[in-house]
């Protein structure tokens, strides 16, 4: 009896090892599966909206209509290579870094707010 014990024990890490081998890659799928998904619905949308704000702060010019991460609506005075001036009342301007502008708006808005 104990001799059938032995060969079970035996054979029992032959059949580990073998079972390892096989599952070595397909261990590895699901956590290519989760990087995937993380890749299209986060990494990929957020690097392309990085994208086109660098694109749209590059391209800002004297007299849009912008608002600041902060929620200011103004219209741009004068710019600089880090800083834009903002007009944001009669007699009120001020300085802000353009990489704070989050949004250009229509031309008009300001007058319609």
């Amino acid at each position: 009896m104990s001799f059938f014990i032995s060969e079970a024990m035996a054979a029992a890490p032959e059949a580990a090892a073998a079972g390892q081998q096989a599952g070595g890659l397909a261990s590895f799928l699901p956590l290519i599966i989760l990087f995937a998904v993380f890749y299209f619905l986060l990494i990929r949308p957020q690097s392309k909206r990085a994208k086109e704000h660098k694109n749209m702060v590059a391209n800002l010019a004297k007299g849009d209509e912008v608002v600041t991460n902060g929620g200011i609506l103004g219209t741009i005075t004068e710019l600089d290579d880090s800083y834009a001036t903002l007009k944001i009342a009669d007699n009120v301007e001020i300085k802000v870094q353009r990489p704070a502008i989050s949004t250009l708006v229509p031309k008009g808005t300001i007058k319609s707010s």
